[in-house]
């Protein structure tokens, strides 16, 4: 979503084994769902980062569980975000892309905005008993006539702030405007469960951190240039977003809630390319070892931090390293915890993980889809198939037409260098066919000519040079 859109435009009955539906309101647990903007799965402290400063991220990490293996399910924005609050793949919804101009989104093939209709985890804990906000970031719909959050069980929403067209640091100063009303609704609203979306800007472009962010990374960059280096600027935006989050964990312990409150944080997908003109001055955010970036099927675009924390009922200090867990799997979890129906007729293609956050051993049952239909920017070796599957260790990628063909043991090659497509044939046989079969239900649309394509140009050896 870009700076202009933020501004004008302001998303079977289970049992928890912790709570029982018959439970009070007090019993129950208040949630706060923190969702960064392109922040890479290596961008904290916590998850190896060496220079980054995020304390406040990284204690939050030591007393809850740092899971691993977490996958956002889409690459970029909106379809992702879909996932969080559906739990569907977000093609269920045709929504396939960020959202944009309705002109745009025709030509992408995706909706306007997602169904108010579709079951979402705000009106499902609405309708057990919580109250529920939204603030910051929505990118749900396309223009300010689309449906605001109230129409998704929201009880409070913000997604736009007033500001002066003069100020340069509005974008960096919208996480501390964003908690400043989280924190003022959960003191209104403390004595009755409730939910929390807190969905930042940070750090998506155009980043312009302040001063006092960008002071503490002073000494990045050559001596005697007067020119603010990519590294400092994303430090900085990432470290003032920490900052914020912060504040929120104190006001939290302040009010005596946090014992009784599951605190959630991660991000819709990986770090931008720099060679996006935006992203230009900034664009280092971290993968780790992964390869592929924002847009790319690649574990370096899917794969991001999930901490959780609830004291006394998740681990304090644990790394997950064996879960896999995606965005989908949020609402029949939360759902769970706080011993909320579900409707008979939802079709969830998440699971309900509530077991591995309480620290149990837990083996995904149902496979983790995506399809990537459009342009894939930067070097050519981010640029992935079109479809990707992951199940137990193995994860294939591949175009629909079998023009490319990548299968990798993800926990033995997280890099995903080493192809063994050809060696290990019944692996792609029986994994290929519920993708293919998946992408076929698919509703249908465009195709970008490049997608699933990592052509580059390159001079010919054959061709003579001129003289």
């Amino acid at each position: 979503m870009n700076r202009r859109n933020f501004i004008s435009t302001a998303a079977a009955a289970a049992t928890s084994p912790i709570f029982a539906q018959t439970a009070s309101p007090r019993e129950r647990p208040n949630f706060i769902f923190i969702l960064a903007d392109d922040l890479g799965w290596s961008d904290l402290g916590c998850y190896g980062h060496p220079f980054i400063k995020t304390p406040n991220l990284d204690r939050l990490a030591s007393q809850g569980t740092r899971f691993t293996h977490f996958y956002t399910n889409s690459a970029v924005c909106s379809p992702s975000r879909v996932a969080f609050v559906t739990g569907n793949f977000p093609a269920r919804h045709r929504i396939h892309s960020a959202l944009d101009a309705p002109d745009v989104n025709k030509q992408n093939g995706s909706a306007d905005f997602l169904d108010p209709a579709a079951t979402n985890l705000a009106r499902v804990l609405k309708q057990s008993g919580y109250t529920t906000a939204h603030f910051g970031k929505w990118h749900l719909s396309s223009t300010a006539n689309d449906p605001k959050p109230a129409a998704y069980g929201f009880d409070e929403f913000r997604t736009s702030w007033p500001h002066a067209a003069s100020d340069p640091y509005f974008w960096s100063k919208t996480t501390e405007m964003i908690v400043d009303d989280a924190i003022q609704f959960i003191e209104n609203n403390r004595d009755k469960p409730f939910f929390v979306n807190l969905w930042t800007l940070i750090p998506h472009a155009i980043l312009n951190p302040t001063p006092a962010e960008m002071a503490r990374y002073s000494d990045f960059g050559p001596p005697n240039v007067p020119y603010k280096g990519a590294h400092p600027i994303y430090y900085g935006a990432v470290s003032g977003l920490d900052d914020h989050i912060g504040r929120l964990l104190t006001r939290l312990s302040e009010l005596g809630l946090d014992q009784n409150t599951v605190v959630i944080f991660s991000s819709d997908n990986g770090p931008e390319d720099i060679d996006i003109y935006s992203v230009n001055h900034s664009g280092v955010g971290s993968t780790g070892a992964f390869r592929g970036r924002k847009r790319s099927l690649y574990e370096g675009g899917v794969r991001v931090p999930f901490l959780v924390r609830w004291p006394n009922k998740v681990p304090a200090g644990r790394v997950d390293t064996t879960t896999i867990a995606s965005a989908v799997d949020l609402l029949p979890t939360l759902s769970k915890l706080a011993g909320a129906a579900l409707p008979s007729s939802f079709q969830a293609d998440g699971e309900d993980i509530s077991s591995a956050l309480t620290g149990a051993a837990y083996k995904r049952r149902k496979p983790l889809l995506w399809e990537w239909r459009f342009d894939i920017y930067g070097h050519a070796v981010n640029r992935s198939p079109m479809l990707a599957i992951r199940d137990d260790d193995w994860k294939l990628l591949m175009n629909p037409d079998r023009s490319r063909v990548e299968l990798f043991n993800v926990p033995r090659d997280p890099t995903e260098l080493q192809n063994l497509a050809d060696r290990e044939s019944k692996i792609v046989s029986r994994l290929s066919r519920p993708l293919l079969e998946w992408h076929k239900s698919l509703p249908p649309g465009p195709l970008r000519p490049s997608a699933g394509k990592n052509d580059f140009p390159s001079p010919s050896l054959a061709r003579k040079p001129q003289r």
